[in-house]
């Protein structure tokens, strides 16, 4: 089962986390045979799920936390399940398409593969994908929240974690393989924005339980001296894909 690592944050998750291109998701649908139901595995706040309902006649998004589902975006074609990527209710040969927005790293693979490989149509799409280290147009700003990120936070990250900082070129992905692409999310952010971004890091619930303090005075401090009230900066996170078929 996945941990949860972000209920506890669930509203800056929301408000601070990039939402994701719509380049990603037109390069996705390209390999989709049909558009009748999706399932997005960790939605989370439902980024995903709410961009997919754009082209699907129906959407079902899962999560193990019911505060993040709470923040979600509600459409009346998107249903919202509490139950582990894992394990579901769902009926065999369903689902047109899979996804997994930046929580692959967080799923037990070999049980996700038996669900997806019995819940999706044979032929279904399986999309994984996840926002690797940002970097802004400044490289002073870059250098503190890298600093920040090893030396502080570092020792309070999750083992999973290694996946995305090594961009899911280790993670076990056992499906029949559709042509990857990277892609960018690009945005435009005043240091709030970054600071509540950062604010959202799980290693930061860690670190916090452990010391008895939260450790984000410590970049707040840092980004303050760099980056000037109302200033904006450019703000660039890789996006990597995986994608594949699922055989029977």
């Amino acid at each position: 089962m996945a941990k949860d690592l972000f209920s506890n944050q669930s509203d800056l998750y929301a408000r601070y986390r990039p939402t994701y291109p719509q380049e990603l998701f037109d390069y996705i649908l390209s390999f989709v045979n049909e558009k009748n139901l999706a399932w997005d595995c960790a939605t989370g706040n439902g980024q995903a799920a709410t961009i997919l309902s754009t082209h699907f006649k129906k959407v079902i998004a899962t999560d193990i936390s019911t505060a993040q589902l709470s923040k979600a975006v509600q459409k009346e074609n998107i249903e919202y399940v509490v139950c582990p990527a894992e394990s579901t209710s769902f009926d065999e040969n369903i689902f047109d398409l899979v996804t997994v927005a930046q929580a692959y790293h967080w799923l037990k693979w070999s049980s996700f593969k038996e669900e997806v490989t019995r819940v999706a149509k044979p032929r279904a799409v399986l999309a994984v994908w996840m926002y690797g280290g940002h970097r802004t147009d400044d490289v002073t700003v870059n250098k503190a929240v890298r600093s920040f990120h090893k030396n502080i936070t570092g020792p309070y990250w999750d083992n999973e974690r290694r996946h995305v900082d090594d961009n899911y070129a280790t993670v076990e992905f056992n499906y029949e393989l559709l042509p990857a692409k990277e892609f960018t999310i690009q945005l435009s952010w005043q240091r709030e924005d970054l600071l509540g971004y950062i604010s959202t890091w799980s290693a930061l619930q860690k670190y916090e339980a452990a010391q008895g303090h939260s450790a984000l005075p410590f970049i707040k401090r840092e980004i303050e001296n760099l980056w000037l009230p109302g200033e904006v900066k450019k703000v660039i996170f890789p996006v990597y894909l995986k994608l594949g078929r699922i055989t029977k």
